[in-house]
């Protein structure tokens, strides 16, 4: 019977998994504004009644969509955050790398980059688990200097929101879409900024 559930809750796994996937197929191409329950059972072969045993609601599907948007880019976060070297360094690479992803995304998945921006826009849930899993590959940049005499002691958790706060117009898909508009400091001003801020004094 035990064997009998795992395969069960096995299948339902495979089974929301195959309809994100599909979700955000067809989200790229038509947006997901767009996109309807029924379009995607019917990629799928599917009843809608079906996709809603899964999903409670459209919106939970652009929340799982949007959240494996987010989980990319805190896994190079993190991936970089894990790397040997100076936490200085390893600061910049991380505000360059959000920077990178959220413009390549802006230039080449433009409709995927509407759907982040309406989640920053209306503050979804995804976005505190977003928001604390940055925080904490900062915070452990941020002690790592400390602990070297890299940094000036102090709150390490409390610099990496001051970070991330800093630097929010590379982070919030509508500020990096408003920054090619209006001149604003680069990533390097930025960190640059916040490096003065942490590091000990010459």
């Amino acid at each position: 019977m035990d064997i009998m559930k795992a395969l069960s809750a096995q299948r339902e796994v495979s089974t929301q998994l195959n309809i994100v996937e599909v979700a955000e197929r067809l989200f790229r191409q038509i947006g997901f504004q767009k996109t309807t329950v029924a379009d995607i059972a019917g990629e799928l072969q599917m009843s809608p009644a079906n996709i809603y045993r899964f999903f409670s609601a459209k919106n939970a599907i652009n929340e799982a969509v949007g959240r494996n948007i987010l989980r990319e880019i805190e896994r190079a976060v993190a991936e970089i955050a894990r790397r040997p070297g100076p936490a200085s360094k390893k600061l910049r690479d991380v505000v360059l790398a959000i920077e990178n992803l959220n413009a390549q995304r802006f230039h080449s998945d433009h409709k995927l980059h509407k759907l982040v921006e309406t989640a920053y826009n209306e503050n979804w849930a995804i976005l505190r688990e977003h928001f604390d899993a940055l925080d904490e590959a900062i915070t452990q940049i941020v002690r790592q200097g400390m602990s070297a005499g890299e940094f000036l002691p102090g709150d390490g958790e409390l610099a990496a929101i001051l970070i991330r706060s800093v630097c929010i117009q590379f982070f919030h898909p509508s500020l990096l879409a408003n920054a090619a508009q209006v001149p604003k400091p680069t990533v390097d001003q930025m960190v640059d900024f916040c490096l003065r801020a942490l590091s000990r004094d010459e």
